[in-house]
């Protein structure tokens, strides 16, 4: 257990340390030297809009991720002994919708296919948002 923590002390608080402290100094510097910041760069509604695409992309596809772990690999009958605790061949299964009947019964959450249908919406809807927003904007 001590491995473990100190492993990650290594990969994740020492880098976030060293990289809080040299942008201090680096603002430290800025200021004492009278340099003026940098210049921020313009929030414009076509690059939130991307941002918002960008983001639902992300996570539709870590939630098709998890979808997917509820499917049949290698074993069919291992995905209902694991999922349902029966040790019977599924029913049917399927990647989009996702789905796993194992004796009858659903076993994917029922949240997960409307998940995956409201990040859809959003992404393609933002994304044309950003497009739409870009184009007008020249």
């Amino acid at each position: 257990m001590a491995t473990l923590i100190g492993m990650v002390i290594l990969a994740l608080v020492l880098p976030t340390w060293a990289g809080i402290t040299y942008v201090g100094l680096v603002r430290a510097r800025r200021e004492n030297a009278g340099l003026p910041g940098p210049p921020r760069p313009r929030r414009t509604a076509a690059k939130k809009a991307a941002w918002i695409a960008v983001l639902a992309y992300v996570l539709g596809g870590a939630l098709h991720l998890y979808g997917f772990s509820y499917l049949v690999f290698l074993q069919p009958e291992d995905a209902c002994w694991f999922k349902a605790g029966r040790m019977v061949v599924p029913d049917s299964s399927g990647g989009l919708p996702v789905s796993l009947v194992c004796a009858g019964e659903e076993i994917v959450p029922p949240w997960l296919n409307p998940g995956l249908a409201v990040l859809a919406v959003t992404a393609v809807g933002a994304t044309v948002a950003a497009i739409v927003l870009r184009v007008r904007r020249r």
